[in-house]
């Protein structure tokens, strides 16, 4: 079965490893269904039962997004929001729709990966900076993976930089 991989960049034309990633997750598509958020709603009115329909028709979810404020695109976090709702993802009448169902972030982030150490700037690891989401997986039953990051975004745009970061996703989501 296809993995569903939801892109929540909000100005995916002017990233750097974001689009590279969308760019090479299109040539497979026997592989992976790519769902771009911010193309699909531009006025951000989501259509949750075509988004939950979407869910459902996938075994493997990843949540691809660039990282900064410390969290998610806002537009990812009214999916949660909408999408995961109560009847559908949660609760005793709801058939817990995405029990099982294999789910991971995918992130770029700007900043390297030793600024987020207890001696660095940011003082905490990316596994407990992304904690909220793992926890959110977790109430709805689903199968959390630790999180894919590829780092140094703000400083390292060289095309060799770029082409690690798509060899290493891609390498990611084959063992995913």
């Amino acid at each position: 079965m296809k993995t569903l991989i939801i892109v929540t960049h909000p100005n995916i034309h002017e990233s750097n490893i974001n689009k590279r990633w969308v760019e090479e997750l299109t040539k497979h598509p026997d592989q992976y269904t790519v769902h771009q958020l911010y193309q699909a709603y531009p006025d951000e009115k989501i259509d949750v039962p075509a988004e939950q329909r979407l869910v459902e028709q996938h075994d493997k979810i990843v949540f691809q997004f660039p990282y900064y404020w410390f969290n998610s695109p806002a537009l990812l976090k009214k999916w949660f929001d909408e999408v995961l709702t109560h009847g559908w993802a949660y609760g005793s009448k709801s058939g817990y729709r995405m029990q099982g169902k294999k789910v991971v972030l995918a992130i770029s982030l700007g900043v390297e990966e030793d600024e987020l150490t207890p001696a660095g700037p940011y003082k905490y690891p990316l596994a407990e900076l992304t904690r909220p989401f793992e926890l959110s997986f977790e109430y709805v039953k689903a199968d959390y993976q630790p999180p894919f990051a590829f780092y140094g975004m703000e400083h390292n745009v060289s095309e060799s930089h770029l082409a690690l970061g798509v060899q290493r996703y891609m390498e990611f989501l084959a063992c995913f």
